[in-house]
């Protein structure tokens, strides 16, 4: 069986060191905002290249906080509109919508999967204030046009880096979480730089909005017993920051095996059913996830399980069309249900062998 992503594996590389470090963590006895934070904020500010980075609990707080945080210094009011990609995952709604704010869903360019400039343009109100964007399945979206456009009209950009740590705008030197505003990122576990548990940052060059961040997400406070704003609790975790610190060593590596797995894909799946992503074969995307589409996702997943090949489907609804978003539901985003009901994702890891890739891609091509 060729899982679809084996944790196991990426992690028993760093096994003795992570034991290494436990100890040490145990040893120490202080397991909150300690050395292990300060030491990984500062690394992956730097691996950014941006002036700040606070880490929090999660990739959703990372998101709320930032817009928590406009709110607090007046540059964002309640109910502004912020516009987003319509085919993200719902955390980046809930952010927008738990800070207080109106997600405005834009239809994404179907070749990338990411937002459109021209429909984030057409969707541009005097109500509108920011632009969330996702750089979804580790590609980035187009940045120079984007950022031209919040400029034109004053607005914040915002990036859900949560798939693409690491990916690179060769155009302007820059990587994922310095191309906006701020930008939220999630450690999840499944990420290409993974806690082993949740985990999150916020990476900023904006020196007000880092100060403010810092106080809303331990209580409102800067020192202990003495609040100044209405906070929560979100911090990252100073054992997880001892294993990311490890890992962020590895990161730029494992992004070249990803892309090495990407481009025989790319150049090997030869079936007139599957359709392949967009790339341009630069460094702007680290393949966080490697999505195909195909007209009946659920039947192919189960001739990938007969064949011992694992897949997920990101995402089977879209964020519109669920549930908790009710109000949403009358929204009529045709591009965006195209692709959530015709995507899968395939196996995609930076510990692929080459026989194992070998293998997914004959069983596609018999499809």
């Amino acid at each position: 069986m060729i899982k679809f992503l084996d944790l196991h594996k990426i992690n028993a590389r760093f096994e003795g060191d992570f034991s290494l470090k436990f100890k040490a963590f145990l040893d120490k006895g202080h397991y909150i905002k300690g050395r292990e934070v300060e030491t990984f904020e500062s690394r992956f500010a730097a691996f950014c290249g941006t002036k700040y980075c606070i880490g929090v609990a999660n990739g959703l707080d990372a998101l709320t906080l930032i817009f928590k945080a406009y709110l607090d210094l007046g540059i964002l009011h309640k109910d502004d509109e912020v516009i987003i990609p319509a085919n993200t995952y719902i955390a980046s709604v809930l952010a927008v919508i738990n800070a207080g704010l109106r997600p405005i869903f834009v239809e994404p360019d179907e070749a990338t999967f990411n937002l459109s400039p021209l429909e984030i343009e057409n969707h541009i109100t005097s109500k509108t204030k920011a632009i969330l964007v996702v750089h979804l399945y580790g590609q980035l979206a187009n940045m120079v046009a984007i950022n031209n456009l919040a400029k034109q009209h004053n607005l914040l950009v915002v990036e859900d880096a949560a798939q693409a740590h690491g990916a690179v705008l060769a155009s302007e030197e820059k990587k994922a979480g310095n191309l906006s505003n701020a930008a939220g990122f999630s450690f999840y576990p499944s990420k290409n730089l993974g806690a082993l548990g949740d985990a999150g940052a916020i990476t900023t060059n904006d020196d007000k909005l880092a100060q403010c961040i810092r106080l809303l997400h331990n209580y409102g406070s800067s020192k202990k017993y003495s609040n100044e704003k209405i906070g929560v609790n979100s911090r990252l975790d100073e054992l997880q920051a001892a294993f990311l610190n490890i890992k962020l060593d590895h990161l730029d590596a494992d992004n070249v095996n990803r892309r090495v797995v990407a481009k025989r894909y790319l150049n090997d799946i030869k079936n007139p059913k599957i359709s392949l992503p967009f790339y341009d074969f630069s460094e702007n995307h680290v393949f966080h996830l490697f999505v195909i589409r195909v007209e009946n996702p659920k039947k192919f997943e189960r001739y990938l399980q007969t064949n011992e090949i694992g897949s997920l489907i990101h995402y089977p609804i879209a964020p519109h069309q669920q549930k908790a978003l009710e109000d949403y539901k009358t929204l009529s985003l045709p591009i965006t249900e195209s692709i959530h009901n015709t995507v899968i994702s395939i196996p995609m890891s930076p510990v692929m062998t080459s026989k194992e890739v070998t293998t997914v891609i004959n069983v596609l091509n018999r499809y």
